[in-house]
């Protein structure tokens, strides 16, 4: 096979599944908008489970739930027969998965579930099958085939299936209008978690601020941006940011030639800078400089009186960025 026939297998993968959820987005209607205010109702949680491949997608299903305010977790149809029913309440909502929708381990669960009196919800490739006739919510995950040239390896269907729980879990998070902020508290570690809760005021520096007056020359400027962390401010007699002088400016300057140090800092800032402000993330605060080339940023108050100044170095080592 040569190396052009593999890549050519490769993207009729792709373009298969892509179809088989083209078709998927195309049947969301009043089933969809049923099986979310069935969760949004149940003052449970959420119950997910499959069977093998469909298992595996229900696992992923329940942690995208969880860490998107929507508390769920993956009961295995064959352990609940062994004891691990007893995680279930009567105020849950099931999600059960299976292509077929004739997965005897999963018709059992389901039994047991309504002997609880649990709400159900069945993701199957056949809305007519056993599962899909008897859950309160069916939603339709068919595909036309499976991206294996057999047409038997589950791959357009888990795909499908996957896409299904993603776009349940998003819709709940939007009607329960999770914000960023319970992003964080949900993901307290790792990177993720410090872009979400980190603010500017944690980690600008406050002190010995590199502050002109509005009537210094470059001679001041030039020592206060080679000492400074690369910036001088201009601030008015009420703190107030007039304008900014970075090490590109005096670049620039330099290479006009002549006597710098006498100049007024005034015909040299740039009078309209990128501010941060109090309270803003951090990570924000680094795309914006990322996205503008700025090495540091002025921080300011709601009153835009100076409070702080951070530095790109300072959110790299915060680990924000």
């Amino acid at each position: 096979m040569t190396d052009s026939q593999i890549v050519e297998h490769g993207r009729n993968v792709i373009r298969l599944e892509r179809e088989a959820l083209s078709t998927l987005e195309e049947r969301i209607g009043g089933e969809f908008a049923r099986a979310v205010n069935l969760i949004m109702q149940s003052p449970g949680r959420v119950i997910v489970a499959g069977v093998g491949k469909s298992g595996l997608i229900g696992r992923k299903i329940a942690a995208t739930l969880t860490s998107t305010g929507t508390p769920a977790a993956f009961l295995h149809p064959v352990d609940s027969i062994h004891g691990d029913l007893g995680i279930v309440g009567k105020e849950d909502v099931a999600i059960l998965l299976s292509k077929s929708g004739e997965s005897d381990e999963l018709l059992a669960l389901l039994a047991h579930l309504k002997g609880f009196g649990v709400r159900t919800i069945a993701i199957t490739g056949d809305p007519a099958s056993a599962l899909g006739r008897n859950c309160d919510v069916s939603l339709d995950a068919g595909v036309r085939e499976e991206a294996c040239p057999h047409d038997l390896a589950p791959t357009s269907s888990t795909t499908a299936a996957l896409v299904l729980g993603d776009a349940l879990a998003v819709a709940l998070l939007q009607e329960k209008g999770f914000q960023r902020e319970d992003f964080a508290r949900l993901h307290p570690g790792g990177a993720l978690g410090r872009q979400l809760v980190v603010r500017v005021e944690e980690i600008m520096l406050r002190e010995n601020l590199p502050v002109l007056a509005d009537g210094d020359t470059m001679r001041q400027a030039i020592v206060m941006i080679a000492g400074r962390r690369g910036i001088a401010i201009v601030v008015d007699n009420e703190r107030r940011v007039e304008g900014i002088l970075t090490a590109g400016d005096l670049s620039r300057l330099v290479e006009r030639g002549g006597d710098l140090f006498p100049i007024p800092v005034r015909t040299v800032m740039t009078t309209k800078p990128k501010l941060a402000r109090l309270g803003e993330l951090a990570s924000a605060i680094a795309y914006r400089m990322e996205e503008h080339g700025i090495m540091a940023m002025p921080v300011v108050d709601d009153l835009d009186q100076l409070t702080g100044v951070v530095h790109l170095h300072d959110l790299m080592r915060a680990r924000v960025i």
